[in-house]
């Protein structure tokens, strides 16, 4: 009962960011759902681009982490290593289908 409790002050001293958080998740979906299909894999190589961001926060995370936190350094090894595959895979699924797009060459 007392982690409920200091979710619910945790909550309602930061309702603010909530709000904003709440807003931009729905902002986001509006803004994505019109997105026409031919700028779709533009903006998900970019999307991708900017996930690099949480494999640097991640190995901050790391980094700051004292040597006996293990939770805090196998948390960050976790997002690096997810980071990653997210940074490569996304990038592997925007050359697939960019190579759609292609002319093919004849032999």
């Amino acid at each position: 009962m007392d982690a409920l409790k200091q979710i619910a002050i945790m909550f309602l001293q930061n309702y603010h960011l909530v709000t904003v958080v709440i807003l931009s998740i729905f902002l986001g979906i509006e803004v994505i759902s019109r997105v026409p299909s031919v700028l779709h894999t533009p903006l998900m190589s970019g999307a991708n681009a900017i996930h690099g961001v949480v494999i640097i926060g991640a190995i901050i995370v790391m980094g700051k982490a004292a040597t006996d936190d293990y939770l805090s350094l196998i948390l960050g090894f976790l997002a690096v290593i997810l980071g990653t595959l997210n940074v490569v895979g996304g990038f592997v699924v925007t050359d697939r289908m960019l190579e759609m797009f292609s002319k093919k060459k004849k032999k």
